[in-house]
C-alpha cells in the first residue's frame, strides 16, 4: 500500500479550521456545527439566515478553491450518477439513523465528551474502514 496524496500539512490547516469554525458558531451563535441539523433546519425553522448562510459556504468555498487550483480532489466521474445518488441516500439514512452525521458528533460532541457522540463517532470509523477494506478502495 502505497501513500500517494499524504499531505498532512493541508490535513492539518483543513482539521484547525473546522475546528475553530465550530467553536466560533458555539461561542458566537450557540450552535452545533452538525452540518445534518444545520441544513435540515433551512426548511422548517424560522432561523433560517444563518442556516442559509452556512450551507452556502460550504459549497461556494471548495468551489472557489479548486477553481483557483489552490487544491485536488478525486474525480467522481468515473462512477455513474446512480451510484453516487444511492451512496448519498445512504449517507443521509445514516445520519438519520445516527441522530447526527460526523460533523455533528465527531467534532462537536466528542469536543464535549459527549458519550453518545464518541459511540457514534466509532460506529461511523468502523464502518468507513469496513467499507474501504472490503471494497478495494484503500488501495
Amino acid at each position: 500500500m502505497s501513500i500517494v496524496n499524504f499531505t498532512p500539512l493541508s490535513a492539518l490547516a483543513g482539521g484547525v479550521l473546522i475546528g475553530v469554525a465550530a467553536l466560533l458558531l458555539l461561542l458566537v451563535g450557540g450552535r452545533i456545527a452538525g452540518i445534518s441539523g444545520i441544513v435540515a433546519g433551512i426548511g422548517s425553522r424560522s432561523d433560517k439566515g444563518w442556516r442559509l448562510a452556512f450551507t452556502a459556504g460550504l459549497i461556494a468555498v471548495p468551489f472557489g478553491v479548486f477553481t483557483l487550483n489552490l487544491a485536488e480532489a478525486y474525480s467522481l466521474q468515473d462512477y455513474s450518477p446512480w451510484r453516487l445518488i444511492i451512496a448519498g441516500l445512504l449517507v443521509g439514512i445514516g445520519t438519520r439513523l445516527g441522530n447526527g452525521c460526523t460533523s455533528g458528533h465527531g467534532i462537536c460532541g466528542m469536543g464535549r465528551l459527549s458519550p453518545r457522540s464518541i459511540v457514534a463517532t466509532l460506529i461511523f470509523m468502523a464502518a468507513g474502514i469496513a467499507t474501504v477494506t472490503l471494497s478495494g478502495w484503500g488501495g
